[in-house]
């Protein structure tokens, strides 16, 4: 697939959708196609299944539209999958892709297994947003949709400082800053600013973390009663375990919450020695190798140390081959 206007040619109905908790280049690759079909293809029926998003990113067009609930039936020419490397982590809208009549997947995790129609997965890339910007004619290309992938490209890079970032990054960031985006308004007010009880929460994180593995792996988690006690959600987590991973010496970070009975769900970040996405596959997650999560079972003690046995064994490899 070179551009996404031939894949639509003949479609009357579109589904678009992305993972559960959606984050800033899940939201922005939705809302740069549902607004690029909008504008450019008026007889087409588009509509974004999304779980609730952060208000941070509602300055983007067209937003107001997402269909958090899914209790309709209705089936589509076509649906559009994005930032997504499993199928199950479309949640309740996964209904919409098995009724498709034809199905599109566009991501960049290395671990997805392509199980769409057609699958557009390009691991190299710095976020979904950079691949959307190149499957959409840049003609096409508005001061809002270009707010949309700029904002996704903005979250997936850590304001462009991660090492999936390349000189290709760099220069569509740049044509988007062309079509009249304010940036600096767009970082400053997703990326940067927090709440004060999210604030509080990263302060806690940080002051219960604990070093493990001669203080090459950091961690720190938080219980459900803790969220209740703060009045949290995992909106609100946005950054923590970013934080962690910039502490002197650590290897990888790691920040869990509890999400049921012993359920946690695990964020992991690495900077240069350990690739977190085998271990987040291994435990039935997925991601990048700096960057990948999971949902893991057990107490949290459990879950730690199954984790950090992984980190060890990766740790070991590397100082062997060194």
């Amino acid at each position: 697939m070179n551009k996404l206007a031939p894949e639509l040619k003949g479609v009357k109905s579109v589904a678009i959708a992305g993972h559960i908790r959606p984050d800033g280049d899940c939201v922005g690759s939705c809302m740069a196609i549902y607004n690029y079909i909008c504008d450019n293809f008026p007889n087409i029926e588009a509509d974004v299944y999304l779980e609730e998003i952060q208000n941070v990113f509602s300055f983007i067009k067209n937003t107001d539209n997402i269909i958090s609930v899914f209790d309709s039936d209705e089936e589509y020419d076509l649906c559009i999958v994005v930032d997504c490397s499993d199928l199950n982590r479309l949640g309740d809208a996964k209904k919409y892709f098995e009724t498709a009549k034809k199905t599109i997947c566009i991501d960049h995790h290395i671990s997805n297994q392509s199980y769409a129609d057609i699958n557009y997965i390009i691991p190299d890339a710095s976020s979904t947003c950079e691949l959307v910007y190149g499957l959409l004619e840049e003609s096409c290309i508005d001061k809002a949709i270009a707010e949309a992938i700029y904002t996704g490209m903005v979250h997936d890079t850590g304001v462009f400082q991660y090492t999936n970032t390349s000189e290709k990054t760099m220069n569509i960031a740049g044509k988007l800053m062309s079509k009249g985006i304010e940036f600096s308004k767009i970082i400053d007010d997703t990326f940067n600013k927090k709440s004060y009880v999210q604030n509080q929460i990263l302060g806690r994180a940080l002051l219960e973390s604990i070093l493990l593995l001669d203080g090459k792996c950091i961690v720190s988690g938080l219980t459900r009663k803790e969220m209740v006690f703060y009045g949290v959600t995992h909106q609100d987590f946005d950054g923590i375990v970013s934080q962690l991973r910039v502490t002197e010496g650590v290897e990888c970070a790691i920040f869990l919450y509890e999400t049921g009975n012993h359920e946690f769900k695990v964020s992991l970040r690495s900077s240069d020695k350990v690739d977190v996405s085998r271990i987040a596959y291994y435990f039935g997650g997925g991601g990048h190798v700096r960057a990948a999560g999971c949902t893991m079972a057990g107490t949290m003690h459990d879950v730690i140390n199954n984790l950090t046995s992984q980190i060890e064994l990766q740790l070991l490899q590397e100082k062997i081959c060194d």
